[in-house]
C-alpha cells in the first residue's frame, strides 16, 4: 500500500505550556516510534501551508481573524482553560490544514493509497465559530468540504474514534446529509455531547461508551451500530479522526483498550473504504496523552495502514 506520513517540524513550535496534556513531545514520540525499519516503506511528506480559503470551508472569517489575532508574540495566551495560543500557533495550525487538504488531493488523484496525518494542534472539538478542547480549525472537517468542493463528490464519511465526542464535527455537518459522522466515545466526559438522540438529518452515528468499557464493548458496537452504517451510506471517501486517548493507559480517560483494538478498527474501517471507496482513507491525529501508548498506538494503525489487504488473510 503506498501509505502517506505527514508530518513538519512547525507542529512542534504550538506550545502549550508545562504540564499540557497536548504537547509536542506527542509528536516526537510518534515519530521516534515510525522511524523504524518496518516503517521504512511509508512515503513521507511535508505539508504545505493551508489557506484561508480552505479554513473557510468551514470556519467564518471572523474566527479565523479572532485566532490569528489573538496569538501572542511571545508566551501563551489561552483562548479558554485548555486551549492555549503560542507565537508558533498560526504556523503550525495552517500548517496542519495543508497536510490534510495535500492528502486530500494525494489519495482522490491516485496518488497514494492513504495517509496518516501527524499533525497539531488537533481538531475534532473546534465548532465553526469556536475553538476549544485544544482545537483551533476542524482539520478533518476542513479536509472533508475541500474534497467536497474540489471533488465533487457525495458522500463523505468521518469516523472518530478519539475518546472525547469530536463536537465541532457534528456541528459542522448536523444538518448536511452528504457527510455521515459517526463517533465512539466516552459518556459522560468532555465535552458533554454526544448522546445517540443527536442524530442531524440521520448521518450522525454516536456511540457512547461508559467508564471500565473494553475492547470487547468497543468492537461489538462497531460491529453492530457504525460498521454497518458506513455500508450502507457508501462512503466515496472515508476521513478518520484519529484518536488513541481511548487506550487503557492514557491519563484523560476512562476507556480501556489495548494497541489490537485500533488495529481492528482500522482493519474494519480499511475493509469498509475496499468496498465502498477503492480503499480511499485519511486518518489525521486528534488526542492521546500517554507517550508510551500513544507512539505504540499510532504505530499499530500505520502499520495497518500500509499493509495490503489482499495479503491479510
Amino acid at each position: 500500500m503506498r501509505t502517506l506520513y505527514y508530518s513538519h517540524p512547525d507542529f512542534l513550535f504550538h506550545e502549550t505550556g508545562i504540564g499540557h496534556p497536548e504537547c509536542p513531545d506527542r509528536l516526537r514520540s510518534i515519530e521516534k516510534a515510525l522511524s523504524a525499519p518496518e516503517f521504512s516503506g511509508l512515503i513521507r511528506q511535508s505539508p504545505p501551508l493551508g489557506t484561508e480559503r480552505q479554513i473557510r470551508l468551514i470556519h467564518p472569517q471572523f474566527h479565523i481573524d479572532a485566532i490569528l489575532e489573538a496569538i501572542p508574540e511571545q508566551g501563551e495566551h489561552y483562548l479558554d482553560h485548555d486551549t492555549v495560543l503560542s507565537p508558533g500557533s498560526k504556523q503550525a495550525a495552517f500548517r496542519a490544514v495543508g497536510a490534510v487538504c495535500d492528502a486530500v488531493d494525494k489519495v482522490l488523484t491516485g496518488k497514494a493509497d492513504n495517509a496518516f496525518c501527524a499533525v497539531r494542534p488537533p481538531g475534532h472539538h473546534a465548532e465553526p465559530q469556536l475553538a476549544m478542547g485544544f482545537c483551533l480549525f476542524n482539520n478533518i472537517a476542513i479536509a472533508a468540504n475541500y474534497a467536497r468542493q474540489q471533488y465533487q463528490l457525495e458522500r463523505i464519511a468521518i469516523v472518530d474514534f478519539d475518546v472525547h465526542h469530536g463536537n465541532g464535527t457534528q456541528a459542522a455537518f448536523y444538518n448536511q446529509p452528504n457527510v455521515l459522522y459517526a463517533s465512539s466515545h466516552e459518556m459522560p466526559h468532555y465535552p458533554g455531547t454526544g448522546h445517540p438522540a443527536e442524530t442531524g438529518v440521520g448521518n450522525i452515528i454516536n456511540v457512547p461508551l461508559a467508564a471500565g468499557d473494553s475492547g470487547i464493548e468497543f468492537r461489538q458496537k462497531y460491529t453492530h451500530i457504525i460498521l454497518p452504517a458506513l455500508k450502507i451510506f457508501k462512503p466515496e471517501l472515508l476521513l478518520i479522526s484519529a484518536g488513541f486517548d481511548a487506550h487503557k493507559d492514557d491519563p484523560l480517560a476512562s476507556i480501556m483498550l489495548v494497541e489490537d483494538d485500533f488495529k481492528w478498527v482500522t482493519q474494519e474501517l480499511m475493509s469498509v473504504a475496499d468496498h465502498c471507496c477503492k480503499g480511499r482513507v485519511i486518518s489525521a491525529l486528534e488526542g492521546g496523552y500517554n507517550l508510551k501508548a500513544l507512539a505504540a498506538s499510532v504505530a499499530i494503525h500505520v502499520k495497518t495502514l500500509m499493509t495490503d489487504r489482499n495479503n491479510i488473510e
